[in-house]
């Protein structure tokens, strides 16, 4: 938004990085916007200002793609698992979510945690089947569970290793 202050050229280049980093191209942000994709190619162009009607309507968008309208997903685990975890947004359907994390090394941390997310906006929360449970029954908003096949399968493995 500062951008659109400092000048035209300055707000079309933010502009066409932030369609980027949403991991859009041009006819996707305009379908999701409802900006006519002429208006949106004639303002990355530079050959239309956009009108302060517009110029909402991008914002607008721009921060519900991000999630900061509270639409992100709470991820609380323990920080080595939330350190694989690459990908701070993920597209699902037409919504690009944030992932927002929240490290725990207890159950009364993962509790806390999962509070703190709900009261921070959080749309979902995932966490360990050892606290979904509780955290169901705290939270009104929908909880998922991780269910670690492979990685319980290969910690199977390497205890085994080490009683050999």
């Amino acid at each position: 938004m500062r951008s659109a202050f400092q000048s035209d050229e300055s707000l079309r280049d933010t502009l066409k990085e932030v369609i980027g980093e949403l991991g859009l191209s041009a006819r996707e942000f305009s379908r999701i916007s409802e900006i006519p994709q002429s208006t949106l190619y004639k303002i990355l162009s530079g050959h239309r200002e956009p009108n302060i009607t517009t110029l909402r309507q991008i914002v607008k968008t721009i921060r519900q793609l991000e999630g900061s309208g509270g639409d992100f997903i709470a991820i609380i685990a323990a920080r080595p698992v939330l350190d694989k975890i690459s990908e701070k947004k993920m597209k699902i359907g037409d919504r690009l979510l944030t992932l927002r994390e929240y490290s725990a090394t207890n159950i009364e941390e993962a509790i806390i945690a999962a509070v703190r997310a709900e009261r921070d906006g959080a749309s979902a929360l995932v966490c360990a089947p050892i606290v979904s449970p509780t955290v169901e029954k705290l939270l009104t908003i929908p909880v998922a569970t991780i269910i670690p096949q492979e990685s319980v399968v290969r910690a199977i493995e390497v205890a085994a290793r080490k009683i050999e």
